[in-house]
């Protein structure tokens, strides 16, 4: 059974900086397609960052690119997502998510699809203020 577990969420002010925390507990932590993604009150899920855990190739969505850094340690099958320069646009509830490929996450073109994942937490809320 895999469970992802996101922590690290808050309130700052625009301007700041917030690093969430993704636990993943999963039989196998190589071969897997890490990703955050975010959920505005009333707006489709959007995806934000990915990893490809064997590798580390990441992925951004444009608007979070230069502001944005997921990472990973290994060790501790944890994914992070660094988040700097925060805009109250970025306010939502952040997802963890993760699904098995072998060869490294989908070959995107664009969007980071969440129809890729399979595995879900149940978020952490990250709230900017202006």
């Amino acid at each position: 059974q895999v469970q992802l577990v996101e922590s690290g969420g808050g309130s700052v002010q625009a301007g700041g900086s917030l690093r969430l925390s993704c636990a993943a507990s999963i039989y196998t932590y190589s071969g897997n397609c890490m990703g955050w993604f975010r959920q505005a009150p009333g707006k489709e899920r959007e995806g934000v960052a990915a990893i490809y855990t064997d590798n580390g190739i990441t992925y951004y969505a444009d608007s979070v690119k230069g502001r944005f850094t997921i990472s990973q340690d290994i060790a501790k099958n944890t994914v992070y997502l660094q988040m700097n320069s925060l805009k109250p646009e970025d306010t939502a509830m952040y997802y963890c998510a993760a699904a098995a490929f072998v060869h490294g996450c989908p070959e995107w073109a664009g969007e980071i699809d969440d129809d890729d994942m399979d595995y879900w937490g149940k978020g952490t809320l990250v709230t900017i203020s202006s």
